[in-house]
């Protein structure tokens, strides 16, 4: 199973809203069940991006455990992790980026 941003942005945030909570049990019972849940590259550049444009660096640790327990569907690995940090200090100096 491929986890798209959604998801994985919702089990990466560090608070502990219901909607969170229930996509982090749902994970949690996808595992047990022994499913294989991957994390797609771009799901993580783009989830990556908006964290880091956001200062969320507890929600970006997160994502970097998810991404060490998880298996990893790569693009390339280091293009897309520039990728993101390009992006994301691009937002930061109010440069368009669309």
């Amino acid at each position: 199973m491929l986890l798209d941003t959604g998801p994985l942005g919702l089990v990466t945030h560090p608070r502990a809203a219901t909607k969170n909570e229930k996509a982090t049990l749902w994970l949690r019972s996808l595992l047990s069940d022994g499913v294989d849940v991957l994390i797609p590259e771009i799901a993580d550049y783009e989830l990556r991006r908006e964290l880091l444009r956001a200062g969320k660096t507890r929600s970006v640790a997160v994502l970097d455990r998810y991404k060490a327990r998880l298996g990893y569907a790569p693009l390339t690995t280091e293009a897309m992790l520039q990728a993101a940090r390009f992006w994301a200090s691009a937002r930061q100096q109010g440069k368009p980026t669309a």
